[in-house]
């Protein structure tokens, strides 16, 4: 296992263990490797060394515990690589402007020794709100500072499990706790399930959401002003076309006219390719597979449906800002459509586009918190932060210029 987090086994036939053992060894590396040595440690103390088991066993031991300080070692490097990503897009003054200090604080040890243990107390939870008629599936959360100011701006978070599979409650949990301590209004989401549902009916179903979010944001001291999305995998692919496809009257049978524009889309680890245009061996693999049939319907067309689909398809000038997060170890997403999605969309957006590329990282590398995941969320909240001084230092301008 620490192998394969180290150099994941490629190939989309082992794609889900490898993606299971690789993702759980790399964030809970700290824990292991303290497992390791103690494990060791008690053999050693009650039985000695004495035979050739022995040694080849703390031999094995000591391979693993090097192995995964390394992996230790990439998570750390997160930070890094998020800051460097920000610094590139945003100028190095970007944390200031957000009203943010200089310096990132580290992970606790309370969150590594219980890192499934996810809640704040200043953070409170409103379950289980219709935004729409139909059952579960037009349910979400309310995130919330217990002291949240008044207008404060609205993060939607969009979970992953590819499209068929997935809850609003076990995703995307880390980054809304620390919005929501930031005093942001956090709103996880569900949406309509393949097979069962069709595409668009998954995209249709959110932006009913970001319309029923933006009729009642007051409510929960939000502003309606200002909405952002996030998402992972299939959340991921949602969040982009969401943030690509304001005002489509065609996503938006029954209410046309409402306002479901983002203003800051971050999206992690998600699928921007539906058509395999981008010729990337993984993608073309993904796309001949059965789940896009699932997703799409069985009498879709190709390339024409898929391309509908396909974020690369929707690209535009007036894009909100977005800061893209992807590991180079992903054995689901391979990076490489991440990094063509990003290169498309600087060529045409008039907003920033930041790019984080997470050595060692895993999909879902984010779902609890880790060494790796703390530093992303701190580096997407700033960059959400900064979006939204970025908002106000507009509106405060343009109110000037008329006064």
């Amino acid at each position: 296992m620490t192998a394969n987090a180290l150099r994941p086994v490629p190939g989309m036939p082992l794609s889900v263990p490898t993606f299971l053992s690789g993702w759980l060894t790399a964030e809970l590396a700290p824990q292991l490797l303290a497992t390791t040595v103690a494990d060791a440690a008690i053999h050693v103390a009650r039985r000695g060394i004495r035979t050739r088991g022995d040694v080849a066993g703390l031999a094995a031991a000591g391979l693993s515990t090097a192995g995964l300080a390394a992996v230790i070692a990439t998570g750390r490097g997160a930070r890094a690589e998020v800051e460097s990503a920000l610094t590139s897009a945003l100028g190095p003054d970007y944390r200031s402007v957000a009203g943010r200090p200089a310096a990132v604080a580290d992970v606790s040890w309370r969150q590594l020794a219980l890192p499934f243990r996810m809640r704040r107390p200043d953070v409170v939870r409103v379950p289980n709100r219709a935004y729409a008629p139909g059952g579960t599936r037009f349910r979400v959360d309310i995130y919330h500072r217990r002291d949240t100011p008044a207008d404060a701006p609205i993060l939607l978070q969009i979970h992953g499990g590819g499209w068929v599979i997935g809850s609003k409650d076990h995703q995307g949990i880390p980054l809304m706790l620390e919005m929501a301590s930031r005093g942001w209004v956090c709103a996880a989401i569900n949406y309509p399930l393949s097979p069962k549902a069709v595409w668009p009916a998954h995209l249709v179903a959110i932006k009913r959401a970001v319309a029923w979010l933006r009729a009642n944001a007051a409510t929960y001291g939000g502003d309606p002003g200002f909405v952002a999305v996030t998402g992972g995998s299939a959340g991921g692919h949602l969040a982009a076309m969401l943030a690509l496809t304001e005002g489509d009257p065609a996503l938006q049978p029954g209410f046309e006219d409402a306002d479901t524009s983002v203003q800051a889309c971050a999206p992690h680890y998600g699928v921007y390719d539906f058509a395999g245009e981008t010729g990337i061996k993984a993608t073309r693999q993904r796309v001949e597979s059965g789940l896009m049939p699932m997703v799409l319907g069985k009498n879709a067309r190709f390339p024409e449906d898929y391309e509908a689909a396909s974020p690369l398809n929707h690209l535009r000038p007036d894009a909100p800002p977005f800061f893209v997060v992807h590991g180079i170890s992903d054995s689901f997403i391979p990076v490489a459509e991440a990094r063509e999605f990003v290169r498309r969309l600087r060529e045409v957006s008039e907003n920033p586009v930041a790019f984080a590329e997470l050595r060692g990282a895993q999909h879902a590398f984010d779902i609890f918190p880790s060494i790796r995941s703390a530093a992303v969320a701190q580096g997407v909240a700033d960059f959400l932060d900064w979006t939204r001084a970025q908002q106000l230092s507009g509106a405060v301008t343009a109110t000037e210029a008329a006064g």
